[in-house]
C-alpha cells in the first residue's frame, strides 16, 4: 500500500479503491436483485419471500465479515464517522422514516436507483438526479437549516454511539450471531426459490461493504494525510460527484468519487452480460410525480439520517453504529407504512407497488 501511495498519491489510490469496491457492489447488486424497497414491500404484505431473503444474506454477510475482520486485527473502525463524534438520533428516526416512504414512492432506494440507471432505466436516472440535488440542498443549501434543526433535537456521543456497548454485547457474540444468521438466510433463500448464483451475488454485495471498510482503513494507516475510514454509501458520494462535475474544472479524487461510477459500470456490465439492459421510461403505471416526490423525501431523509439504505442500514449497521441501526429500523418502518397505505388506497392490489 505504501508503494501505491508513493507512486500514485493518496487521491488516486482512494479513487481506485472506490472504483474497485463499486465494480464489485454494482455487478453483485444487479445479479442478486438486491433491493431494500422490495424487501419492505414483501414484509408489509405478510410475506417473507426471495427479496427479503437476499437482503438478509447481504446484511448478515456485511456484519459477519466486518466484525470478523475487526476481530482478526485487519480493520479498526473506531474513527469512522458512524462511531466517532456526535450523532443524531432524531435525525436517524425522522430521516429514516422519510427515506423509507420515499424509496417506496420512487420504487427504489439510492443504491437501487443507481444500479437501475445503469441498466437503462430512465425513471431511476431522473429520480436519482433529483435525489442528489435535494441532498446537496439539505447539506449546504436552503434546506440545511431545517436539517440542522431536526438533527439537534436529540444528539448522542461517546459510548452511546456504539450499539455493542449500549446492549452489553461482545464482538465475539455479534460475530457468532451474524454467522448463524447468514447460514439461516442462505438456507431460507434456497427454500424461497433464490438460485445459487443470486445467493452468491448477495454475499458479494455484503463483502463489498467490508471491502470498502478494509481498503479505506489500509490507506488511512499508510498515508501521511488524514484519510476517513468509510465504506459503501451513496447519497454523499453522489452529491460530491455531481457537484464536482458541474462546479469544478478538475474533480478532486476520493473513495466516493470512484465508488459511484464503479457501481454504475459494474451494474451496467452485468446487465449487458445477462442481456437485461433495456430502456425503461415513465408511463401510466409509473407516474413521474410519484417518483419525484419519493426522490425528494429520500434526498432530505438520507442527509438527515446520516446515510441511505446501504450507507446507514448496511455499512453503518455492520460496524454496530447505534444511530445507523436506528436509521435502518426507521427506513424499514417508513417503507412498510407507505406500502400498506398505498395498498389500502389502491384496494390492496399488489400491482399498486
Amino acid at each position: 500500500m505504501e508503494t501505491l501511495l508513493e507512486t500514485f498519491g493518496d487521491g488516486a489510490v482512494l479513487l481506485m479503491a472506490g472504483l474497485l469496491t463499486g465494480l464489485v457492489f454494482g455487478a453483485a447488486a444487479q445479479r442478486s436483485q438486491f433491493c431494500l424497497r422490495a424487501s419492505t414491500v414483501e414484509l408489509a404484505r405478510g410475506q417473507v419471500g426471495p427479496r427479503m431473503s437476499v437482503w438478509l444474506i447481504v446484511f448478515a454477510t456485511a456484519l459477519a465479515s466486518t466484525q470478523g475482520a475487526i476481530l482478526a486485527g485487519w480493520l479498526e473502525v473506531a474513527d469512522a464517522r458512524q462511531l466517532s463524534g456526535a450523532g443524531s438520533m432524531s435525525g436517524a428516526i425522522v430521516g429514516g422514516l422519510m427515506f423509507g416512504v420515499g424509496m417506496v414512492l420512487a420504487r427504489g432506494c439510492a443504491s437501487r436507483l443507481l444500479v437501475l440507471s445503469a441498466t437503462g432505466n430512465l425513471r431511476a436516472l431522473v429520480s436519482g438526479l433529483v435525489l442528489t440535488l435535494v441532498a446537496q440542498s439539505a447539506l449546504s443549501g436552503v434546506l440545511a437549516p431545517m436539517r440542522e434543526g431536526i438533527s439537534q433535537l436529540w444528539m448522542i456521543s461517546g459510548p452511546a454511539r456504539d450499539a455493542m456497548q449500549v446492549l452489553g454485547l461482545s464482538r465475539e457474540t455479534v460475530l457468532a450471531v451474524a454467522a448463524a444468521s447468514l447460514l439461516a438466510a442462505l438456507v431460507f433463500a434456497r427454500l424461497r426459490g433464490v438460485g445459487v448464483a443470486a445467493s452468491l451475488a448477495a454475499v458479494g454485495v455484503g463483502l463489498a461493504v467490508t471491502m470498502g471498510w478494509f481498503l479505506t482503513y489500509r490507506i488511512a494507516q499508510a498515508s501521511f494525510e488524514i484519510v476517513p475510514v468509510s465504506s459503501v454509501t451513496f447519497t454523499g458520494p453522489a452529491t460530491d460527484t455531481l457537484m464536482a462535475l458541474v462546479t469544478q474544472r478538475s474533480v478532486p479524487l476520493s473513495f466516493g468519487i470512484g465508488l459511484v461510477p464503479g457501481v454504475f459500470v459494474g451494474a451496467g456490465a452485468a446487465a449487458l452480460a445477462a442481456r437485461e439492459w433495456s430502456i425503461q421510461r415513465f408511463g401510466p403505471d409509473t407516474p413521474m410525480e410519484r417518483h419525484i416526490a419519493g426522490a425528494v423525501l429520500m434526498g432530505f431523509g438520507a442527509m438527515l439520517a446520516g446515510g441511505c439504505a446501504v450507507g446507514a442500514a448496511v455499512s453503518g449497521g455492520a460496524v454496530m453504529s447505534a444511530t445507523a441501526w436506528v436509521a435502518g429500523a426507521s427506513i424499514w418502518a417508513g417503507g412498510m407504512a407507505a406500502t400498506m397505505l398505498l395498498d389500502r388506497a389502491a384496494g390492496a392490489s399488489p400491482a399498486a407497488a
